[in-house]
Parts: structure tokens; C-alpha cells; sequence
């Protein structure tokens, strides 16, 4: 692979921009100028013309430093090495992007083409301004394992939890070297393997290093680096901690809440899931008032509470599924809810929690031993309170049994297995960001007020750490990805 130019080394650029959605004026007295940021507003005590035009200049994209009004002159004779007055138009322009750092989007140019090689786009309002590290040629180098590369908006897309950046990649020569860093390796050896001038390899990797993508090592028989032994860090895989940064606000810029993204794209999904085709079993339905007279107290419920992972070969009864169901996941109301921007949607009342009355969870069960019902899987429909067989296929059945079995540590099949799945749609409407994160905190929810009602009712019950995917998908004939399995919960009776 050959850098597609001449013999001539391009001339690396330093661009300057401010964010995209950052406007900056000039205060009501004339005495400074404030930044309008999606952080809110910052006051910045400098309103020289030299800092308001260069913010101008900025505001309307990345501007080369030595391009920038009165302080290109300055910031080449500090580049030079002079430390003196004569740097002082760039020291002042240095500060006040310092307080800005959160909306400083910085990037490496060449001066063959009129796009940047990459640029370092701040994520989060406590984001610095820096300035690209000096790195020997031979000092290791390697991708951080949190680093993750995906496609956006026609561009490749670098991002990681544990920084306050992300890197876009616009150019080829970034995404060449992306590919070569999954090792430790050096710039030494990156130009002999891509035969890229080693001056553009430099900025690019001092711009991945500042942006916090790629680590810098220290030399030995094993190049070793900060990440390996960062005991905050070794806890933590790739995925659980993206997800983690994602799924709470402040580590990342995207839209986060109720914003509603698929308001023109897509109509409000359904209170609860049609019911599917198949034979239906109406469930029995306790009388409340007997309930309250018979249950013990919750303090009495709670210090009893166990997770049961033993169970007797006796079957449990259809009225004792129909009566846990009915206390925990049937339909109480709906009703139809607008927003002040005239969204309108259906909502329900259930009798355990979820955020915003939309109850994107539905429940399917999975009898082994139950008397009134035959082993099979069927669908609950919580507005009816009914079950619908789904699947009748004993190896199916067996399947998801024994991987709850597996799963809970038990040496017997339970003789119910209810696993939870979710409409993501159905918060994903509304919420942008923390839909998923969201539906499993709802399946803990209903874990929760399973646990509770089943000692209540003097049963066995356990909730499931893990479950298997794919087996829930073909056994419940679930369409994957609108519909999936989040958690799993065992019911039998005491031994």
C-alpha cells in the first residue's frame, strides 16, 4: 500500500472548529462574550476582537491555527520555541479555548486536500483542550481494548467509554493505521509496513493518542501498558462498559430521554403484542378482597423471600399460574396520553413497575409439570389474562428447560419457566439512548414482584441469571431483533 502522492511529504495542518450547535456572541455590556453550548451557556471574560473573530472563524469550521486572525504569527513563533510576548496573542486564544474544551473539535489536515485526515470531536462537557503529544518513533503503541470502530453517517467512527472524545476518520491514512494498531507496534514500524512519510504517521498517531484511542507503552521484552494493570479497568469488558457509558448521560453526545426519534418514522407500537394464533386457555382470576385477607404481611413476605432451586416432581396447577399472573403482569387500565407537543399513545396500568406506564415486556410460559395445561410454551396476554399455546415440540421444551435448569444450578427441571422478552420499539419510540438499558431494569422489576407473590403464595420461585438466546427465539417463535428474550424466572412448588 502507497501513500497516493509524489515524494513530497504533505505539510500537516492543525484545524480548529468549534461544535456545530456552539453559537458565541457578545454580552449585553460589551465587556465579554458567551458561548451558547448544548452545556449551556459559558461567559468567557476576553472579548478582544482577536478572540471574538477567531471564535467566528471557528464557528464556521476547522480553520488552520497559523490561519486564524492575529495569532498565526504568534502560535508559529511558540512552535519555533520562543516563549516570550511575542506568543501572547496565542497564549490568550490557548485560555480561552482551554474553557472551551467541550465544544473544541480539533483535527489534522494535509495540505494536498481540502478534508482532514481525522478530527477529535468532544463528547461531553468536561472535555479538555489539548495539544498533540511529541512520541519517539519507536515508542509502543496499540489501540486501547475499549476502542470500538463502527460505521456513521458515511465515515468511520472510533469511540470509547473510558474518554471524552470520539475520533471520525475521514482520510485514508487514519483508517490505514487503525488497522495495524490491534498489536503493539511503533511509528518506526507502521511507516516500514505502510510506506507512509513518517512525519504524517506521527500527527496521526499524536492525534489518536491525545483523543485517548490509541495508549502509549513502555519499552521491554513485553511492551506493557497503563491499561493492563488499571485495576479501575480490569473489571470491566468492552461491552458491558459501552453499554454502562451509553445507557447514563454526561460520558457521551448523543440525544438521551424521552425525545420521541421515531415520532415521523413510525406509529406509536401497540399497549401489548397481538395475541399469537393458537388455542387459548382463560386463566382463573382470584378475588382481590380474599387475597388481602388470607396474605401475609410484606414484612413477612420479604424475610421469607428465597431463591428456590430445588423442586418437587409434583406439578403445579393452572389456578396457581393463573393466580401469580393475575397478581403480578395483568392489565389494570389503559388510557390515552398527549403530550404538550400533540404526541399522542396508549399507555396501561400493571401491577409492577415500569417507567412511563409503557410496559414493553411480555411473558411466555414453559410448562414440564403442570396439572390443567400441557407441557408446551404459550404466550400470555395480560389485557385477556389468558395463555395461547405456541409451541408443542418437546425438544423445544426441553431445551429451554434444561438451560434454566443449567442455569439456576438446579439438578431438576422447575415446573414452569417464564421468560420475559421485550418489544424494544415499544420504548425506543420514546426513548433515545436508554431503551435498553431501561426494559432491563423493568425485567428486575418484574423479577422482583414475581419473587414477592410467589412466596406470598407459598411457591418455589428463582430468578435466572442467563439464558439462551437462540433457544428462546425458535421455542417462542420470537422475531428477533423486534422482539427479544431479556430474562428468565422458574416457578415450582416448595419442596
Amino acid at each position: 500500500m502507497h501513500f497516493p502522492s509524489d515524494d513530497r511529504v504533505p505539510t500537516r495542518l492543525r484545524l480548529l472548529s468549534l461544535s456545530e450547535d456552539v453559537l458565541v456572541e457578545v454580552g449585553a455590556d460589551g465587556d465579554h462574550l458567551v458561548a451558547f453550548t448544548r452545556w449551556g451557556e459559558i461567559r468567557i471574560d476576553d472579548a478582544s476582537p482577536l478572540v471574538f473573530e477567531c471564535l467566528q472563524r471557528m464557528s464556521l469550521g476547522p480553520v488552520s491555527v497559523e490561519n486564524l486572525p492575529g495569532v498565526g504569527e504568534s502560535f508559529l513563533l511558540w512552535k519555533s520555541g520562543r516563549d516570550d510576548d511575542s506568543c501572547e496573542p496565542w497564549y490568550r486564544l490557548w485560555r480561552v479555548l482551554e474553557q472551551l474544551g467541550g465544544c473544541v473539535e480539533q483535527s489534522l489536515g494535509l495540505d494536498d486536500d481540502t478534508e482532514p485526515v481525522l478530527s477529535v470531536q468532544p463528547v461531553c462537557r468536561t472535555a479538555r483542550f489539548w495539544l498533540p503529544p511529541d512520541i519517539e518513533p519507536d515508542r509502543p503503541i496499540k489501540l486501547s481494548r475499549f476502542s470500538g470502530l463502527r460505521a456513521c453517517d458515511e465515515q468511520l467512527l472510533i469511540e470509547s467509554p473510558v474518554v471524552r472524545c470520539k475520533v471520525v476518520l475521514h482520510r485514508p491514512p487514519a483508517t490505514w493505521l487503525i488497522g495495524s494498531l490491534c498489536r503493539a507496534t511503533s511509528i518506526a514500524e507502521l511507516a516500514s509496513e505502510l510506506r507512509l512519510p513518517v512525519a504524517v504517521i506521527t500527527d496521526v498517531v499524536a492525534y489518536l493518542v491525545a483523543g485517548g484511542m490509541v495508549l502509549l507503552g513502555e519499552q521491554g521484552e513485553r511492551p506493557r501498558f497503563a491499561e493492563d494493570d488499571d485495576q479501575r479497568l480490569l473489571p470491566w469488558s468492552h461491552h458491558d462498559l459501552m453499554f454502562h457509558a451509553r445507557s447514563r448521560m454526561g460520558r457521551h453526545g448523543e440525544h438521551s430521554g424521552a425525545v420521541f426519534p421515531y415520532v415521523d418514522r413510525m406509529a406509536a407500537p401497540p399497549v401489548t403484542k397481538d395475541p399469537p394464533p393458537g388455542p387459548r386457555f382463560p386463566l382463573y382470576q382470584p378475588e382481590l378482597t380474599e387475597l388481602a385477607g388470607r396474605d401475609p404481611s410484606l414484612t413477612a413476605v420479604v424475610e421469607d423471600d428465597r431463591s428456590h432451586r430445588r423442586f418437587p416432581s409434583r406439578p403445579l396447577t393452572a389456578k396457581q399460574l393463573g393466580e401469580l399472573l393475575f397478581r403480578v403482569a395483568r392489565i389494570r387500565w389503559t388510557k390515552l396520553v398527549n403530550t404538550v407537543d400533540g404526541i399522542s399513545y396508549l399507555v396501561s396500568d400493571r401491577p409492577y413497575l415500569s417507567t412511563a406506564d409503557l410496559y414493553e415486556l411480555e411473558l411466555y410460559l414453559s410448562l414440564d409439570r403442570c396439572a390443567g395445561l400441557s407441557r408446551g410454551s404459550y404466550h400470555y396476554d395480560p389485557r385477556e389474562h389468558a395463555l395461547t399455546m405456541i409451541n408443542d415440540s418437546d425438544p423445544d421444551l426441553v431445551e429451554l428447560m434444561d438451560a434454566a435448569k443449567v442455569a439456576a444450578g438446579s439438578t431438576q427441571r422447575p415446573a414452569a419457566l417464564i421468560t420475559v422478552t421485550s418489544r424494544v420499539a415499544r420504548l425506543a419510540w420514546m426513548y433515545s439512548g436508554i431503551a435498553y438499558s431501561t426494559t432491563l431494569k423493568h425485567v428486575g422489576a418484574l423479577q422482583q414482584t414475581l419473587q414477592l407473590e410467589a412466596t406470598a403464595m407459598g411457591l418455589a420461585s428463582c430468578p435466572v441469571a442467563v439464558g439462551d438466546g437462540i433457544a428462546a427465539d425458535l421455542a417462542l417463535r420470537l422475531d428477533w431483533p423486534a422482539e427479544v428474550s431479556v430474562g428468565e424466572f422458574i416457578v415450582g412448588g416448595r419442596p
